[in-house]
C-alpha cells in the first residue's frame, strides 16, 4: 500500500504546474475553498493538526489525469 503525501495549496499549485496547468495562489485558493453549497472544486480537507488545507498529490494528479482521459474518449467517439 502506497503511503499518501499530502500537500498544501502551494505545493499543489507547484505540482499543477509541472502539469502545465498554471494557477495563480487566488486561482489555488478558489479551488481549495468551499463554493455556496459547501462543495470544494478539489478534495482539499482541514488538517485537524495544522487548521491549513491539505490534498493527497497522487489524488490531485489523478484528477487531472482522468478528466483527459475522459475528453481523449469523448474526441475519439466522435470521431468514430
Amino acid at each position: 500500500m502506497k503511503i499518501p503525501h499530502y500537500i498544501g495549496l502551494e505545493q499543489a499549485r507547484q505540482v499543477l504546474a509541472e502539469l502545465g496547468v498554471e494557477l495563480n495562489a487566488r486561482q489555488m485558493k478558489r479551488a481549495a475553498d468551499k463554493d455556496a453549497t459547501g462543495q470544494r472544486r478539489l478534495p482539499f480537507f482541514v488538517d485537524p493538526i495544522e487548521g491549513t488545507l491539505k490534498i493527497e498529490k497522487e489524488t490531485l494528479v489523478n484528477i487531472y489525469r482522468s478528466l483527459q482521459n475522459e475528453a481523449e474518449n469523448k474526441y475519439r467517439n466522435n470521431i468514430d
